[in-house]
């Protein structure tokens, strides 16, 4: 059963007396990529943490609406800018998340070599993760990620230390997995890229959520001052 929509509604996030979430609402609903957009501090990757319920707000809801919310912390994943792997083979950080799942060995096996297939990862299957490049290592991230087939997935800035080969071969795999179904909600700074990527984009500015619709309409002409400002790279 679905999880989705998620609904934010009035809601906060505050830091030394400074609000940097500032009553967003907010919602998301399945289907193609979403993008947030924002400048340096405007709290991209905040929102995000407190989406995937890494963070408590301070005030306001995050809510799951589908009827499978019972189910929520298990139907979603995050995949961060620098990922975190454990210190063991490429194989290995698949099988663990596999075998956390209650997945019987004999499946893990078929579902990894899927997974490696996917990723072009097969011939570093044995390959210490912490000894792969930045791009196979986020590739491994995405695939790890992938393996517990998540309704929806964060990705925070997944490609911001890449080379643009490696940027385009993650792109590459996020579109595999959001045309599997899975909803990708995703912070970039790199403004190609979100054209690229998002069918809607979500405009975040000092906290607060100043557009959110089509990304087509957002690049085409922008309904704020402040989003036209940032476009023009006047907003940094």
């Amino acid at each position: 059963m679905t999880i989705l929509p998620l609904c934010l509604s009035g809601l906060s996030y505050v830091a030394a007396g400074r609000p940097l979430i500032d009553s967003v609402d907010l919602e998301i609903r399945a289907g193609p990529p979403t993008v947030i957009l924002g400048p340096n501090g405007a709290g991209k990757s905040l929102l995000l943490r407190l989406c995937h319920g890494l963070l408590q707000p301070g005030a306001g809801t995050v809510r799951w609406l589908g009827p499978g919310a019972a189910h929520a912390a298990r139907r979603q994943a995050m995949v961060f800018q620098r990922p975190v792997l454990l210190r063991r083979s490429v194989f290995a950080n698949l099988d663990y998340v596999l075998a956390l799942r209650g997945q019987e060995r004999s499946r893990r096996a078929e579902r990894i070599a899927a997974l490696l297939a996917e990723t072009g990862l097969s011939g570093l299957a044995e390959r210490p993760a912490p000894l792969l490049s930045g791009g196979e290592q986020q590739k491994l991230a995405l695939a790890r990620a992938w393996a517990v087939e998540p309704e929806i997935l964060f990705l925070d800035e997944p490609t911001a230390s890449l080379d643009p080969g490696a940027t385009l071969a993650v792109e590459a795999l996020i579109a595999r997995i959001a045309a599997g179904g899975t909803k990708i909600v995703m912070t970039t700074h790199d403004m190609a890229q979100a054209r690229r990527i998002a069918a809607e984009i979500v405009f975040l500015h000092r906290g607060r959520v100043l557009e959110h619709g089509p990304a087509a309409a957002f690049f085409a002409q922008p309904g704020t001052d402040t989003a036209a400002r940032f476009l023009a790279g006047h907003l940094v």
